[in-house]
């Protein structure tokens, strides 16, 4: 089959940050403050973001404590004394380790709950989080936005100012993994259509620049990838490629190596959603095969 012209991605012509160029500290808007986590990688980009968000003189919420680091958390705690805010609650967008790992200890070190989509990661006396629940943050409202996808319990967080703290389903950098067999790509895409619906005026992301010059296309953009994506698969399983290793070969060869284990989730992810509308089988050997 012959394949459509990949999409551009906007954020290309953005003035945004070379990688390893983010500041350690930024203060983004009257109430969000980035604190970035000393973890970058191939996989969390610049590193984790971790932020505080709320009015300064009030109560405000941690978001994504990140990686157990010492100097991280005194930046965290730092920061919040020098915006002037009493943390009240910690929240998490999801329970992968480079988020959560240091959750609980900043809550006992903060004497406040930590609140998250799954059960396991609260501590303190901390909720589950649901769609549709806002975060007891006095004078400032927080709503959890279910986006499953990259994982299952994924959330973002829809701040009162139109903000949208987008934790891993959309990144400030490339794109997001669809972290199979935990990840589902339709659940991912429908994922970005509510995200679409938000019509946030800016999206803070867990790994990455933040993204404000304009979101909508990014948005658009990363639904346009995945279809784009499936095309692909399709294109190689018709060239000859019949294994997630070896499309992942084929797709992915100008990839950095590092990154194709990541690449395979994602492909996996896709070849179920291929699989489950009619578009391909899978052998007795675990070859795929087109169906038409």
């Amino acid at each position: 089959m012959d394949l459509p012209p990949a999409p551009v991605d906007p954020r290309t012509s953005w003035d945004l940050p070379a990688f390893g160029q983010m500041p350690v500290t930024e203060v983004l808007s009257d109430t969000v403050t980035r604190v970035l986590a000393p973890n970058p990688s191939p996989m969390t980009l610049d590193g984790t973001n971790t932020y505080v968000v709320g009015h300064p003189g009030r109560a405000a919420i941690v978001v994504d404590p990140g990686p157990d680091d010492a100097d991280h958390l005194d930046r965290v705690v730092a920061t919040a004394a020098d915006r002037d805010v009493e943390v009240a609650a910690i929240v998490v967008t999801h329970h992968h380790v480079d988020h959560t790992e240091a959750a609980a200890a900043l809550g006992a070190r903060l004497g406040c709950p930590v609140h998250a989509p799954l059960q396991a990661d609260t501590a303190h006396a901390g909720r589950v989080l649901a769609d549709g629940d806002v975060v007891d943050v006095p004078g400032f409202e927080v709503r959890v936005v279910a986006t499953p996808g990259h994982c299952a319990d994924h959330v973002a967080f829809r701040l009162g100012d139109g903000a949208l703290l987008t934790g891993d389903h959309v990144l400030g950098r490339g794109t997001s993994v669809v972290a199979h067999p935990d990840g589902d790509l339709v659940a991912y895409l429908d994922s970005l259509r509510r995200a679409l619906a938000i019509g946030a005026h800016v999206l803070h992301p867990g790994h990455g620049p933040t993204l404000s010059e304009d979101p909508q296309a990014v948005l658009h953009f990363y639904a346009d990838h995945r279809e784009f994506r499936l095309k692909q698969i399709l294109a190689a399983i018709d060239a000859g490629a019949a294994t997630p290793a070896e499309l992942v070969a084929t797709i992915y060869a100008e990839v950095d190596r590092r990154l194709w284990g990541a690449a395979e989730a994602s492909t996996r992810a896709a070849l179920d959603h291929l699989a489950a509308s009619g578009q391909l089988r899978t052998d007795r050997d675990g070859r795929v095969q087109r169906t038409g």
